[in-house]
């Protein structure tokens, strides 16, 4: 669709009463008083209100209107959305309550049928309109922020406005803002494609509460995250949460660990409040990228300094000590008194011509730098302001100020805004942002390098896949296995096993029995052919009454890891792939990682890494770690079995255990 009409009408008609009070006066009183011109009023008295002349009907309007905006009673929509398709209106915002959200679902598709086929393209019902700051558009009733570089996409109007009352106290500049409410027509994956092409925009603000169609959605992400910062917030983490996004939208949010995994995987940066998510919109918006992870503290006093040193190490940031040679230089200006190690502590005798000195010093060996200025009351802070602004100006590079307390403190930070220097309200603040943004442009560096194309079909599987056809299945597809025998009598039994050489590992097969362990299904260190004659005996036992159809024998695999691989399909995002940490790691500590599926070898590798439990593997303590490498393929090739066999909804290979020289399945059970 061509998005002018909505973004830059020539002309907006307003549906509603436009009494004082009313929601249709208060549109028009903002679309007037922002200094939009073309404004009309239609409502059944054909009465006007301020600069928007008034009419009973659009099709009376003697001008071209290319946006409606709808506040009427919901049953009055439909009849209005037919006036606007015979007049050519091409966008709508329907403003009005009553629809999915209130039970009411056929009122909704009805007026979607209506405005597809005039081809009229609206948001809502139920949302909060739009505002388009670069053409003083604002049927909205929310805040209106001053003009800027990012997009606020929001499916509440509520949160929405939280965040523009937000981007106005701090200084964000917005360049548009969208409330899409039920999202029957455009909802967040239109805008995202729209906003990668927006020369306004530089980042975007989304908040959501679910999605339609994930893997669009995914796609939309991916595409935009590529050239600009996404940041977002997805409510509905908790049970009570997601309980409150059914009754306030009308469908229910996905798995949180989904969307944490989606979200990653599609490089968007989530937070968890409005405050991180203005934060984060100043740092991309006004900063440059920051281009690795070593940062410089700068500070008048040792306490915040400190605690911002803290805070980035503990989010992964390197707060590495100063250089003999920038300490050196250091010398040459602040004070013997100061300290010269990261954080570099001047004292509250620090001036802003230190302030600017030791910035640029940092920058000979630093990625970041975050100068933290503290005064007491009776100090001027707008020296220090002007030091910092200077470096930054000087320097090109990222400077995250956070400048608090002192003489002048609020005026000393306008000052630095109105030049193009956005503050932070604190240290530890400021430094969550630097970690961000590192992290950001850390995966645009290697976003390439986990590109991944799904496979083409292969066929379908049958139900009830036995272990014996699920083990066979893996190695078939690329996935190493441990040599395995299956037999169906005991004689068979006892040869196999003296075959694949003793200590063995006997399970039962029967399409009856998933958990085998539960019902004794599974023999450990049969060490000789009686042994193994026995273990058969046992095995048919604890089938007694059950399908069963004999056994399956592995060699004893000791000395290795315990890992799990895991996948599911996610209603929303299709096929998910997880790996983790068996046994205890996985019970207990839930050391599990998720990711969107297919991944390459690439990505899978990230995975690993992310393991609370990373270390263990790698070997710790003289430990000899396990083959990375080997896991990784596994991964991979593991993640592609849904999309080989469309039919399989859940597999787990637990455990798998990783050795120093390759990786093996213990155990598989493949559910289509």
């Amino acid at each position: 669709m061509s998005y002018e009409a909505l973004f830059t009408p020539r002309a907006v008609a307003v549906f509603g009463s436009v009494a004082d009070g009313k929601l249709a006066g208060i549109l028009i009183d903002r679309l007037t008083g922002f200094g939009f011109a073309d404004v009309y009023a239609v409502n059944p008295k054909g009465l006007s209100r301020g600069g928007a002349r008034g009419y009973t009907a659009i099709e009376d309007i003697p001008a071209p209107v290319d946006l409606a905006v709808i506040a009427t009673p919901a049953s009055a929509v439909p009849d209005l959305m037919e006036g606007c398709g015979r007049s050519g209106v091409k966008a709508a915002i329907v403003i009005s309550s009553g629809f999915s959200e209130a039970g009411n679902k056929a009122g909704e598709e009805k007026v979607k049928e209506i405005a597809g086929r005039y081809d009229i393209r609206f948001i809502g019902p139920n949302c909060a309109g739009l505002i388009n700051t670069h053409h003083r558009l604002a049927p909205t009733i929310e805040a209106y922020a001053p003009k800027g570089a990012t997009a606020v996409i929001s499916q509440s109007g509520a949160v929405g406005g939280m965040v523009m009352e937000r981007a106005a106290v701090h200084g964000l500049g917005i360049s548009k803002f969208v409330s899409y409410g039920n999202g029957t027509d455009l909802n967040q994956e239109e805008f995202l494609r729209y906003l990668k092409d927006d020369e306004e925009t530089q980042v975007v603000a989304l908040y959501i509460e679910t999605v339609k169609n994930g893997e669009t959605f995914l796609e939309a992400l991916r595409e935009l995250t590529a050239v600009k910062p996404v940041i977002v917030i997805k409510s509905g983490r908790s049970d009570s949460g997601q309980r409150a996004t059914l009754s306030h939208t009308g469908s229910l949010a996905g798995a949180d660990a989904v969307y944490n995994a989606a979200f990653y995987d599609a490089g968007a940066i989530r937070v968890d409040s409005v405050d991180d998510m203005v934060d984060l919109c100043k740092g991309f918006a006004y900063l440059p990228p920051v281009k690795g992870k070593k940062v410089a503290i700068v500070t008048n006093s040792g306490g915040p300094g400190v605690m911002a040193a803290d805070r980035g190490e503990k989010l992964g940031l390197a707060v590495a000590d100063t250089s003999d040679m920038l300490r050196e230089k250091l010398h040459t200006f602040l004070p013997d008194w100061a300290g010269f190690h990261n954080p570099i502590d001047m004292t509250v005798e620090g001036t802003g011509e230190n302030y600017r000195k030791s910035i640029e010093a940092c920058f000979m060996e630093y990625d970041a730098a975050l100068p933290v200025a503290f005064n007491p009351p009776y100090l001027d802070t707008s020296p220090l302001a002007k030091g910092i602004l200077e470096a930054f100006k000087n320097s090109g590079k990222p400077v995250f100020s956070a400048l608090e307390g002192g003489e002048g403190a609020l005026e000393s930070i306008a000052y630095m805004k109105e030049n193009g220097l956005p503050n932070f309200p604190s240290a530890e603040r400021a430094i969550q942002v630097i970690a961000y943004m590192a992290a950001y442009e850390a995966y645009r560096q290697k976003r390439g390098s986990f590109a991944v194309s799904r496979p083409t079909p292969k066929g379908e599987l049958k139900s009830g896949l036995l272990e014996p056809e699920a083990m066979a299945l893996l190695k078939e597809n690329g996935i190493a296995t441990p040599e395995f025998r299956f037999e169906e009598s005991r004689e068979n039994a006892i040869q196999a096993a003296k075959a694949l050489g003793y200590p063995v590992v006997m399970k039962v097969v029967s399409p009856e029995i998933l958990h085998k362990s539960e019902v004794g299904g599974v023999k450990l260190g049969i060490s000789d052919d009686g042994a193994a004659g026995d273990a058969f005996d046992a095995l048919k036992e604890a089938a007694k009454g059950k399908t069963f159809k004999g056994v399956v024998i592995y060699p004893m695999l000791k000395g290795g890891k315990e890992v799990i691989l895991g996948l599911t399909v996610d209603k929303q995002f299709g096929p998910v792939v997880a790996f983790g940490m068996g046994g205890i790691y996985t019970e207990i500590m839930k050391d599990v990682v998720l990711s969107i599926a297919p991944v390459n070898e690439a990505a899978a590798m990230e995975m690993i890494k992310k393991v609370k439990a990373y270390d263990i593997l790698q070997g710790a303590r003289g430990d000899k770690g396990v083959d990375i490498d080997a896991l990784a393929k596994m991964i991979a090739a593991f993640s592609q079995l849904p999309f080989l066999y469309p039919s399989i909804k859940e597999a787990d290979l637990n455990p798998v255990f990783a050795f120093p020289d390759g990786a093996f399945p213990g155990d598989v059970r493949i559910i289509t």
